[in-house]
Formats: C-alpha cells, sequence, structure tokens
C-alpha cells in the first residue's frame, strides 16, 4: 500500500492499519499530516479486497490534535483563516470514514485530544489503552469543536455530558469514557495492539456486507446531517479564529501559562 511521510499504511490480508506517525510531536496534526491522512483513508475506500480498518498511533499518543505551532492559512485582512483546512482536508478524512462501507476500529494510546478525540470518534468501535484520556480541548484555546465532535459527542454520551466536554475541556480518562458510553473497552496498555489486532482480524473475516449495511443505517439515523454540522462547525471556528481570546489561548499554550481571557 502506499507510503506516506507521516502516516504508515499497511495490510495483512483484508485488514488495513492506518499508524499516526509523527511520535516526536505526539502525533499533532500539521499540514503534511492531514494530507497523508487524507490520501491514506483515500486508498482503503478505493480498494474492494480490504474489509476493515484499525487506526492507532505510534509512541506515546494517539493524538495531541492539531499542531499550534504551524504556521496557519490567513484571510485577507491577515486574520488566522481556521475553516480552510477544516473543509480542504479534516473534513474529507471525518466523512470519509463514516461513509466508508467497512467498519473502522480506533485504537487509542494515550491521549486523544482536540481534531484527535475527532478522528477517534468518527470510528465505528473504540478500543482504549487504560492510560488513554479523550479531551474535547478547543475551549481552552477560546475556540469550539470542531471535526465532527459536537455531532459525534451528543450521539454518543448525550447533551449533559457533551456540553460538559466542550464547555470545560476536562480531560475524560479511559474507565470514565467508557461508563459514560464515549468507547467500547479498555484493556491494560500493553494488551492495546493485540486486542485492537484481534478486533480487527474478527471484522475483516465477517459479513462485511451486514457491516456495511449497519453502518449506513447507523448513519441515516444519528448523522444524517454530518455533513451541514461539519459545514456549521468550520464557520464557527473561522469566527473564532478572529476573537482576542483565541490569540491569548495559543500564546498562553506555546508559553505553557494559564489564559487570561477577555471574552472578547
Amino acid at each position: 500500500m502506499p507510503s506516506h511521510e507521516t502516516v504508515d499504511l499497511t495490510r495483512d490480508g483484508s485488514a488495513a492499519r492506518i499508524l499516526l506517525n509523527r511520535p516526536e510531536a505526539l502525533n499533532a496534526w500539521n499540514e503534511q499530516f492531514g494530507q497523508d491522512l487524507l490520501h491514506a483513508v483515500k486508498s482503503v475506500a478505493e480498494d474492494d479486497s480490504v474489509r476493515a480498518l484499525l487506526i492507532t498511533g505510534a509512541g506515546r499518543a494517539f493524538s495531541s490534535g492539531a499542531d499550534l505551532k504551524e504556521q496557519r492559512s490567513t484571510t485577507d485582512a491577515g486574520i488566522p483563516d481556521l475553516s480552510a483546512r477544516l473543509k480542504e482536508v479534516y473534513h474529507p478524512i471525518i466523512t470519509g470514514l463514516r461513509e466508508l462501507p467497512k467498519p473502522v476500529v480506533a485504537a487509542v494510546n494515550g491521549p486523544a485530544v482536540g481534531i484527535g478525540c475527532s478522528l477517534a470518534l468518527a470510528a465505528d468501535l473504540i478500543v482504549a489503552g487504560e492510560s488513554a484520556y479523550f479531551l474535547v480541548a478547543f475551549v481552552n484555546i477560546g475556540l469550539v469543536p470542531d471535526g465532527g465532535s459536537t455531532a459525534f459527542l451528543p450521539a454518543r454520551i448525550g447533551y449533559a455530558r457533551a456540553a460538559e466536554m466542550a464547555m470545560l475541556g476536562e480531560r475524560v480518562p479511559a474507565d470514565q469514557a467508557r461508563e459514560w458510553g464515549l468507547i467500547n473497552r479498555v484493556v491494560p496498555d500493553d494488551e492495546l495492539e493485540s486486542e485492537g489486532v484481534a478486533l480487527l482480524q474478527r471484522l475483516a473475516n465477517g459479513p462485511t456486507t451486514s457491516y456495511a449495511g449497519s453502518k449506513r443505517l447507523l448513519n441515516r439515523r444519528m448523522y444524517a446531517g454530518l455533513a451541514d454540522q461539519l459545514e456549521a462547525e468550520a464557520d464557527q471556528q473561522r469566527e473564532q479564529g478572529k476573537s482576542q481570546d483565541f490569540v491569548e489561548g495559543v500564546l498562553a499554550f506555546v508559553e505553557k501559562r494559564q489564559p487570561n481571557f477577555t471574552g472578547h
């Protein structure tokens, strides 16, 4: 299967695996990472001989979210355009996984943060190591959830808990995530890889059209408005990029201090 700079796509028979592979940056999403992941997802979608997909992270993290140290595109007025990459790269990844007529498993090792959390939630089944945690961290830098998480969270855990994750920006440890219904299983860290592969192989050797039909029906019930929600997230994120709180949030993150938000 095709090789990439920041993402490894491998295959074992009818089972494919995407390894997020920027371990030195905790698998943070920069431009190259986004393009590589999009190409990997498209490659799996176009290969009819692949019957199931596993996504996991190299090193100590599943994904720490967007790389805040990377220079981002701006509007003509010089304001960060936080919607451009969402619409061009991130959304096709998320919708590509949700519309993939094959089961997708996320094996979450360590933190799944921001768009990294959204990526995990786009999977059909989520298995996490006991030290993993899930964090919708956008509010901590003055942004709103994106990557479909405002659709995935209430669908999985209801409004009250979704609002808690979105507005408080606190970590949800793996055991708590399982209790809430955010994920399916928690296993010891040293068993995560074997458990993930075992589930992947089971699905890859199962009734593929049945899985595809179930997924299509669940999407119809739970995520019929996903495309519109992604668009709304991107538009709101673009507005948040104009705020003083976003600038302060990023500066505080880079300087490793608490932000001083002013509400503007």
